[in-house]
């Protein structure tokens, strides 16, 4: 199994009012004090009502899933001592009047500067998962045929519909917020990694972002480590669904890496219709079709189950089959994060949404 390291990003909330907490650095460095947290697994983000976590560098499924809760009651443990919560959600129920604090580190001052009301409204948390790749040229291959299925993914992890204290319609309204930067959505298809590093340069040329940390695709290569990075994913409820989302997205790699080595043909998807599928996936989850990798509106349903098809192989490999199998059909059955958030909200209001989004991020 090639190895895989997932990133999470959570909200800091006030247990009271619901509210984000400008409390990330005292929460950090109370969780940095535990003997369960090493150095570099809890990091800073954008805004100082967000707190950041990443796995070491995993060989299975069943590892990464470990990390992923100890950390999370790590995170847990150290807010609950500051009197605030963590939440798993992708996006705050509620929001301040006025702007959380930016992280004072020079990189955020500068995107302070540069779009002071997209960094006012991005109190947005995602979760990244990495897979190690074996060169970048074959990560490139990766990027051009996972790109197809980014939009089943982001349906999957939906869980931001909330924004303002009311439901925007959406199933992953953080997708539609990260996608008014510059560099964001789907990236293009690249002939080869050269073409890659042209493009990238280009990019970095025209003084409109200021590093690759802001190539906010939601695949991409990552800068720091030899893999390729999924970011269109919504930070889930559920230690266990994390787990889930991983897993398949560790399949689709495989299978990618599997089908360059035999050179298959890469799927052909025009960038309209690709942005097209996005945009259905974050407005409906899996309440609605899905746009397949074929370009056609199919049922939800169906088309996660093509998935489970066309990385089964890369699962049964793995061992993970029984276990992201039995996930799948659980999140079928239950629905997605923001389906849970749009019935607690329903059931209960704003206080009902707050305690399921802070009570169910410390469990399996």
């Amino acid at each position: 199994m090639t190895t895989i390291g997932v990133e999470e990003e959570y909200l800091l909330l006030d247990p009271v009012t619901g509210l984000p907490v400008p409390l990330a650095d005292k929460v950090r460095a109370a969780a940095g004090l535990a003997h369960l947290v090493a150095d570099q697994e809890v990091q800073c983000e954008l805004l100082q009502a967000q707190v950041e976590v990443a796995t070491p560098v995993c060989g299975t499924l069943e590892e990464a899933g470990g990390h992923l809760l100890r950390l999370r009651h790590a995170i847990g443990a150290a807010a609950e001592a500051h009197g605030c919560r963590i939440a798993a959600c992708g996006t705050p129920p509620l929001r301040h009047r006025h702007p959380v604090a930016v992280t004072d580190q020079a990189r955020y001052r500068a995107m302070l500067t540069q779009a002071p009301q997209l960094v006012a409204e991005q109190l947005v948390n995602g979760m990244h998962v990495h897979v190690a790749v074996p060169s970048r040229e074959t990560g490139v291959q990766v990027l051009n045929r996972l790109r197809v299925w980014l939009p089943t993914l982001t349906a999957m992890s939906a869980n931001s519909p909330l924004w303002d204290g009311h439901d925007t319609g959406f199933a992953s309204w953080r997708t539609v917020i990260f996608g008014r930067w510059p560099v964001s959505g789907a990236p293009p298809f690249f002939r080869d990694v050269d073409d890659y590093d042209r493009r990238v340069t280009r990019l970095l040329e025209t003084d409109v972002i200021s590093d690759t940390g802001q190539l906010y695709w939601q695949a991409r290569l990552s800068a720091r480590y030899p893999t390729v990075e999924v970011r269109c994913l919504d930070v889930q409820l559920r230690a266990d669904d994390a787990v889930m989302l991983a897993g398949m997205t560790h399949a689709l790699v495989d299978t990618a890496i599997t089908e360059t080595a035999a050179g298959a043909p890469v799927p052909d998807c025009a960038p309209e219709l690709l942005q097209v599928a996005l945009w259905h996936a974050a407005r409906h989850g899996l309440s609605d079709t899905l746009i397949c990798p074929s370009g056609r509106p199919r049922r939800a349903g169906d088309v996660l189950y093509q998935l489970l098809r066309h990385v089964a192989p890369a699962l049964d490999a793995s061992g993970a089959t029984r276990q992201v199998t039995a996930l799948v059909h659980r999140l079928l059955q239950n629905g997605t994060g923001a389906d849970r958030q749009r019935a607690a909200l329903a059931e209960g209001g704003i206080r009902a949404v707050t305690d399921l989004i802070s009570t169910e991020s410390s469990m399996a």
